[in-house]
């Protein structure tokens, strides 16, 4: 049995829709603790830390990290996405179980928003019983990638080959909610995943 009973994990791929899933759930009353947005304050809280990591200059003017130029430099190097994620997912972690541990008091449903957790250890880590997969397959998500970051199809390839196989990920999840189709049908699916709760 697990620690964090009403916990539902929302997962997938980079570009697989989970914001929008994220954001359809937030409609319906329900929480989410958003890992992307506790690793966006990590970063800025750590962006000095962060910046001694590396040899090159990641910070801007105004001593923000410059996300765009870390990204370059992390899914290029292996060895340096390793080091950043070493620093972060600890710090990530124990915030998203702060947050979790105050949510369980209300004995409702919520969410933990985790794009990679299979990729830091899945229930090893994160004491949950029911996990979602958002699935498109990964032309799909290079497609989506380019138009939302404005990048080439092999670099939108170098961020989806970062993380662990999306079929992989399918055959793990207790759900999974297509999303191949526009926002009606994703609203529709997610609709059907919360009449299964």
């Amino acid at each position: 049995m697990s620690d964090f009973k009403h916990a539902i994990v929302i997962t997938g791929g980079i570009g697989s829709g989970k914001s929008s899933v994220g954001a359809i759930l937030g409609l319906y009353g329900y929480t989410i603790i958003d890992a992307d947005k506790i690793a966006h304050q990590v970063l800025e809280e750590n962006n000095i830390s962060i910046r001694e990591l590396f040899s090159e200059d990641i910070l801007d003017k105004e001593y923000k990290i410059n996300r765009k130029k870390l990204a370059q430099i992390v899914f290029s190097n292996q060895d340096k996405r390793k080091k950043l994620e070493n620093f972060l997912h600890p710090k990530i972690r124990q915030e998203i179980f702060n947050q979790a541990l105050k949510l369980e008091l209300y004995e409702q449903y919520y969410f933990l928003d985790i794009p990679l957790f299979f990729e830091v250890g899945g229930k090893k880590i994160y004491p949950v019983d029911k996990v979602l997969l958002i699935y498109c397959p990964k032309e799909r998500q290079a497609q989506r990638i380019m138009a939302r970051d404005s990048i080439s199809q092999e670099d939108a390839f170098k961020r989806i080959d970062a993380q662990i196989d999306i079929e992989y990920k399918k055959e793990q999840c207790e759900y999974i909610i297509e999303n191949t189709k526009g926002l009606k049908e994703l609203q529709k699916e997610v609709e059907n995943f919360l009449q299964k709760l």
